[in-house]
């Protein structure tokens, strides 16, 4: 081994004559460094920048010929590498340079440990000084362009659902913004967009609100009020058999025939009775016949003397029908409920006083409007239960309303049951108008409020200064044991203080229901 390099088995004769390999050159040999900008420097620690090569030339031969000098792809003869062996043609880059190297190399940078982190490394920014051999040739900054994307009008307005659905570019995306800020018209159909993509995630309920008819109807009385309103005692009527007859436009034929079952609370127990949806709209029909013969309009069930009790005039609708009810038993009734409600309002103010008898009590007109839409309600979503649909309840002012029915028919319902021997005995009597013993029914959740119920006489005032008991209940939990769809000792109630008046008054309002 001579000069670091590896001796053949053949001796320098086997490769006199070869074509060398040329030796390495930088990247900017062959480019036109006027004309096409340079990389941005190497990091902190990058190997030095490429030398230039020296020249190269052939060893002599050993007769002393010179060598041929074959030339290269291009037509120019190869470099000569000059005497020596093969191992000695190509410079040691380990080799400090000097003169033979025909220039100087500079020299790599030095990493200094116990330099300050900012100064462990040369700034690669500076100006190269005389240590650092040759000057490092300026590398221009890359130009950036911060100028936003300008485009005209039309193309930002059509960009507006990309934009919504966040399918822009970032410079479009920009340029769409900064439009908005200053195009009125943009900003609003944006919104209108934006507001547009929420209903399309499919996470969420696809079930109308139950208050948007409400407020479609506000919204429009608003701009143009109505020559003959609606009373706002019917409101909660109007709601209820305008979110029962969307229900039932949305089911299918067979699924009038689905199997309901309604349930209600008769002689201290929970009955039930079995029939179809279709049967269960008949039923809402010809109880709604009481308000209908009330404000004299044609009762459903003609045809002779018709009873007035709830339960016999179902049981007569459902026996004189030939054929099982259908769903065309849905126009019929929606046409009833709607002639209700108009006459009611052309009717004025003094009809809602107008007695509606229900056999063994009465009501006013306002009041039984009220009972019907709380029933509409609960076979609403006896029906929902049936087809598996969704059925919200009502909305918080007409649920209370709702609530403050069945408080005020307690202390007569109370009353009933002391006399059929069901309920404790008076403890208190007073004067008609007096404060009472009385329950404080705390209602909480959605419509909910603060009743005191009479506890000796119907004619007393239930006052929370005379107050015994208390029972805490969720509004719709209240309406289900009204309506006799749980029993008083599943009602989930706080309960403190009289036991004998608490039990009284959970018993009294599951008797409320009916078929």
């Amino acid at each position: 081994m001579t000069g670091g390099g590896r001796e053949s088995e053949g001796g320098e004769e086997e490769v006199r004559g070869a074509r060398r390999i040329p030796g390495p050159r930088g990247a900017a040999d062959d480019l036109d460094l006027a004309s096409v900008p340079l990389p941005p420097l190497p990091p902190p620690g990058g190997t030095a920048p490429d030398e230039a090569v020296p020249e190269q030339s052939q060893p002599a031969s050993a007769s002393g010929d010179a060598p041929e000098t074959p030339e290269s792809d291009a037509g120019e003869p190869e470099p000569d590498l000059g005497p020596g062996p093969a191992a000695e043609a190509w410079p040691d880059p380990d080799r400090e340079p000097g003169p033979a190297d025909g220039h100087p190399r500079p020299a790599a940078p030095e990493w200094d440990p116990t330099a300050p982190a900012a100064e462990a490394w040369p700034d690669p920014d500076s100006e190269p000084g005389p240590a650092d051999g040759t000057p490092e040739p300026h590398v221009p900054d890359p130009l950036v362009s911060s100028a936003p994307v300008v485009l005209p009008h039309q193309v930002l307005k059509a960009l507006l659902g990309a934009w919504a659905l966040s399918a822009c570019s970032a410079e479009e995306t920009a340029a769409v913004e900064d439009h908005l800020t200053g195009c009125a018209p943009c900003a609003d159909e944006a919104l209108r967009l934006r507001d547009a993509v929420g209903l399309l995630h499919t996470d969420g309920s696809l079930d109308l609100d139950p208050t948007l008819r409400t407020r479609v109807l506000d919204g429009c009385f608003g701009r143009r009020p109505a020559r003959i309103p609606v009373p706002e005692w019917a409101a909660p009527y109007d709601a209820e058999t305008a979110r029962l007859d969307a229900l039932l436009r949305d089911i299918g034929d067979s699924e009038w025939h689905a199997p309901v079952r309604l349930q209600w609370f008769e002689e201290e127990r929970q009955v039930s009775r079995r029939t179809t949806v279709a049967g269960v709209i008949g039923h809402l029909m010809a109880v709604d016949g009481l308000l209908s013969a009330a404000l004299g309009l044609d009762d459903p069930l003609d045809g002779g003397k018709t009873p007035l009790d709830p339960t016999e005039r179902t049981e007569t609708y459902w026996s004189a029908t030939r054929r099982p009810p259908t769903r065309a038993v849905r126009e019929p009734w929606r046409a009833q409920s709607h002639e209700l409600i108009r006459t009611a309002s052309f009717a004025g103010r003094n009809v809602a006083e107008t007695s509606v008898s229900y056999g063994a009590f009465a009501l006013p007109l306002q009041d039984a409007a009220l009972d019907r839409a709380f029933e509409c309600w609960i076979h609403g979503g006896d029906i929902a239960d049936a087809v598996d649909y969704p059925y919200p309840a009502p909305s918080a002012a007409h649920l209370h309303r709702m609530i403050d029915l069945a408080a005020r028919m307690l202390p007569a319902a109370l009353a009933g049951r002391r006399s059929a021997g069901l309920a404790g005995p008076a403890k208190d009597l007073v004067a008609a108008g007096a404060p009472g013993r009385s329950l404080h029914l705390e209602i909480e959740g959605h419509g909910g409020g603060d009743w005191y119920i009479a506890l000796d006489s119907p004619a007393a005032v239930g006052a929370p200064e005379r107050a015994v008991a208390q029972v805490a209940l969720d509004g719709v939990e209240f309406c289900r044991l009204v309506a006799g769809h749980i029993s008083p000792v599943e009602a989930a109630a706080g309960q403190e203080g009289d036991r004998e008046a608490i039990r009284d008054v959970l018993f009294a309002a599951a008797s409320l229901s009916r078929l």
